[in-house]
């Protein structure tokens, strides 16, 4: 397959409340979507860097200067295979979003081209996948309470409450006290340090699934030594990279969880990669979410098919998030989504809407010459 030409797109994408990320608090996302352009069809892929680098040092400015400059021309009029795109983009160091996105495209065209599936092309065992949700910080217990119990009436089968030095054990109990015993874990997103073990320590009476990257990313071995200290499985976000990350924190015993997030780790192939590690190791994983529109949602979920992502991931409804997507919506069914079956992705995008949308365009090779706006 030769990538002709690739079609950059920024759009404004409404929220259906303030939600709280690592971004900060968000009324709407700003999204880079791209569209590849090959000699057998078109694919597309979406890029989950945030507006600033709260969450990682990438943020969408940057994702986009990359890929116009340094990774898109590596991979333009080239014969090659979405098994090609790391190798190629591998001198550019870093980057991770941005070469995910760029891969997405470029294996959404391939298996479109061949009738296959991203379901079927990773080996996915399950027809639909269950789903959790992930829960804020909100101003009170009675407040978060409410959230919860609302959540858990649409049917989600598992429950992620977002944690800080101050709102943690309280709220955990509340939701344990009050909800039984629901499905539930916990993300500090690296607000805790060492120091902290013995408190963390206090989470484990209430039985929860595991804590998600409770210290910073970088500090591996403290995850070790706060897993001798906590009962609760450690799971580890932020810090797992690559396949070989993962591979080196399990040997570690620095978690006994990983979460696997295809647009943090470089792409679906790597995150394929890390999938078979942990199934190998017997490390369960589950999905991570980024506030992905239809586009990446998909991939997500047909990734989340496969056999070792064997605890429910953040792969929410898209009413979770947008009143409307920018693809079909993905509709929640008892605490379930289905895996989309048709080529490639398997979901159309909503052209008419994405022009709504839309405010701003380029494009590089045939498409746009070389030249962006």
């Amino acid at each position: 397959m030769k990538l002709e030409s690739v079609e950059l797109r920024r759009i404004r994408l409404s929220l259906v409340a303030p939600f709280e990320t690592s971004f900060g608090v968000q009324t709407e996302r700003d999204i880079l979507l791209l569209k590849a352009i090959s000699d057998e069809g078109e694919g597309w892929g979406e890029c989950v860097a945030g507006e600033v680098p709260t969450y990682s040092s990438e943020y969408v400015d940057g994702a986009q200067h990359v890929l116009i400059h340094h990774l898109i021309p590596r991979l333009l009029n080239r014969d090659l295979a979405a098994a090609d795109v790391a190798s190629l983009l591998r001198p550019v160091h870093g980057h991770a979003m941005a070469k995910a996105a760029i891969e997405m495209a470029v294996l959404d065209a391939e298996l479109s081209a061949h009738g296959e599936s991203f379901a079927q092309f990773f080996g996915a065992v399950r027809e639909e996948v269950d789903c959790g949700v992930s829960v804020g910080i909100h101003g009170s217990i009675a407040e978060l309470l409410k959230t919860v119990g609302d959540y858990l009436d649409q049917g989600y089968r598992r429950i992620k409450l977002k944690v800080k030095p101050g709102w943690d054990v309280e709220p955990v109990r509340a939701v344990r006290e009050r909800f039984g015993d629901v499905a539930l874990q916990v993300d500090a997103n690296t607000a805790y340090t060492l120091n902290d073990a013995e408190h963390l320590a206090k989470l484990d009476p209430f039985s929860l699934l595991l804590i998600e990257q409770p210290l910073p990313e970088d500090q591996v071995l403290a995850h070790v030594k706060l897993a001798q200290t906590v009962r609760t499985p450690i799971c580890l976000d932020e810090s797992i990279t690559s396949a070989q990350a993962a591979s080196d924190a399990i040997e570690l015993g620095a978690c006994r969880v990983i979460n696997v997030k295809p647009g943090r780790v470089g792409g679906y192939l790597e995150g394929r990669k890390i999938h078979d590690v942990c199934a190998a190791r017997g490390v369960p994983v589950w999905m991570g979410g980024m506030l992905e529109t239809g586009i990446g949602r998909a991939g997500n979920v047909a990734m989340a098919g496969m056999q070792n992502f064997t605890l429910p991931g953040d792969t929410s409804a898209s009413d979770r998030y947008y009143r409307r997507d920018i693809t079909e919506p993905f509709v929640l069914h008892d605490g379930r989504l289905k895996v989309p079956t048709g080529p490639g992705l398997g979901v159309k995008v909503d052209e008419e809407f994405l022009e709504s949308i839309t405010y701003w365009t380029g494009a590089l090779g045939r498409a746009g010459s070389g030249a962006i706006p």
